[in-house]
């Protein structure tokens, strides 16, 4: 039986069977495998596969030494009534965090995506880890509550030196690891710095915990220690999140003199920093300071995640912290998920130990160093008044917009021209200083990007299109 063959057989046995469920009564027994394969002239494994699909999709239930019978489905599932839960759940959240992980529609271009595109994955070293880890006979056992210690070890040992491995938690990716250590450390009504701008995800955290965000600006050289220094005096303030190393969306890093400075007022005002350095494997040139968690005298929790240097599916993170903290921390690991599935920790210490990890590395940050130069050279040169500042690492590309362009209207244009990008406003605390976009450079491939930014042009003429005709 030819291919062609094989899965028009597949087709007329599903829908026969398809027909049977909606004719017949949930519970009646179906034709068994042998029958149909006799009826349709075909293989045992076509048949399983056809049944495997639609007990999958519901609509049969297979018992294995009984037969297989019909599912009990209900169909009015599109006529309940759910007005009720909008007075119960109030205003919609903010629907920016689902735009940074969406994927595009067909043959859109996607500006938004925070996640290397799949040129970039390291797909046969990972085939090849996953291989050997789930040949093992560990594989599907529990896991450490805290991790493996293989996998806490390496973490440890590029956070601080000497850091015991016992006090770095594994959590499932970076966005957990903040969400456990924001929600651990700061209690409904209090208080977290930000950086201004700063990462989606510690603002959408906060604000669904009920604690309140404090903007502190940003320049060149990082947040601005003056304005830290002046938000920590007007009260208590229980942390301050910080991305010290090409800070997303700015591209920024924290100068030397800024790290101290910052360091220096977190001690004197008994706050604790939360350092999210998930940006540390992305250097262009491979150079990045150590982290403040290496200075640390209690003060830092650190978060360290591998999904955005080696794989989105591979959701591994870090969170190192020491003291009574470290116990908070624990303790909101298990109210949130227990622990990361073992074959995951198992395939990341695979990966980590093998020699692949830095050749993929090595390719990434070239990669990610070309497409950045690429961008800015094309933002400059093709989005008539939009300035950059290329960063020195990461993936975020901070555009200034000319001051009479609305954001949200580029977007909308941006999006129906075939390319999604996200406003700057999204990434302030409070009142956005200026007008922005901000750019991922992660997902595009080098052919990409100049078809991206030849279709931001046109929506920018679009929206000047719009102004012009609004103001006549």
């Amino acid at each position: 039986m030819t291919n062609d063959e094989a899965v028009s057989s597949f087709v007329l046995i599903k829908t026969h069977l398809m027909d049977l469920c909606l004719q017949g009564e949930p519970g009646g027994v179906l034709p068994s495998v042998r029958q149909l394969v006799r009826d349709f002239e075909v293989s045992p494994v076509t048949v399983s596969k056809v049944i495997a699909e639609l007990s999958l999709e519901g609509f049969i239930e297979a018992r294995p030494g009984h037969g297989t019978f019909i599912r009990e489905r209900r169909s009015d599932f599109r006529d309940i009534d759910f007005d009720w839960q909008s007075l119960v759940l109030g205003s919609p959240p903010a629907p920016s965090m689902n735009n940074l992980v969406m994927e595009a529609p067909p043959g859109c271009l996607n500006f938004a995506n925070g996640y290397m595109d799949d040129s970039l994955l390291p797909e046969r070293e990972l085939a090849r880890a996953s291989a050997r880890v789930l040949r093992s006979s560990t594989a599907w056992q529990r896991a450490p509550l805290g991790g493996l210690f293989d996998l806490q070890k390496w973490f440890a040992v590029r956070a601080a030196s000497g850091f015991p491995a016992d006090d770095v938690l594994i959590v499932q990716g970076g966005q957990a690891a903040l969400g456990i250590a924001i929600r651990a450390i700061v209690p409904a009504g209090g208080t977290l710095l930000v950086e201004s701008p700063t990462y989606l995800g510690p603002l959408v955290i906060a604000r669904a915990a009920g604690i309140k965000l404090a903007p502190v600006p940003v320049d060149r050289e990082g947040m601005r220690a003056d304005h830290l220094k002046s938000a920590l005096e007007r009260g208590p303030v229980q942390a301050i999140y910080l991305q010290p190393t090409f800070s997303n969306p700015s591209g920024v890093s924290l100068s030397s003199e800024r790290r101290l400075a910052i360091f220096e007022l977190a001690r004197q005002h008994n706050s604790f920093i939360i350092e999210d350095d998930y940006a540390r494997d992305l250097s262009f040139d491979g150079q990045v300071p150590t982290p403040l968690f290496g200075q640390d005298e209690g003060h830092v929790v650190y978060v360290r995640s591998l999904t955005k240097s080696i794989a989105p599916s591979l959701r591994v993170a870090a969170l190192c912290a020491q003291g009574p903290v470290l116990s908070r921390l624990r303790s909101a690991l298990l109210v949130n998920d227990f622990f990361v599935p073992r074959p995951l920790q198992e395939i990341a210490v695979e990966f980590l130990s093998s020699s692949s990890y830095g050749k993929h590395l090595k390719k990434l940050q070239a990669s990610f160093h070309t497409r950045m130069n690429l961008a800015c050279e094309l933002v400059e040169g093709r989005l008539p008044g939009c300035r950059v500042h290329p960063p020195e690492g990461g993936y975020s590309l901070w555009v200034s917009l000319p001051e009479d362009m609305d954001e949200d209207a580029l977007c909308r244009a941006a999006e129906e021209r075939g390319v999604i990008v996200n406003p700057g406003h999204w990434w302030f605390a409070a009142e956005p200083v200026g007008k922005h976009l901000r750019l991922s450079i992660a997902g595009l491939t080098e052919g990409d990007l100049p078809t991206a930014v030849a279709r931001l042009g046109s929506a920018m003429k679009d929206v000047r299109r719009a102004q012009q005709v609004g103001t006549c």
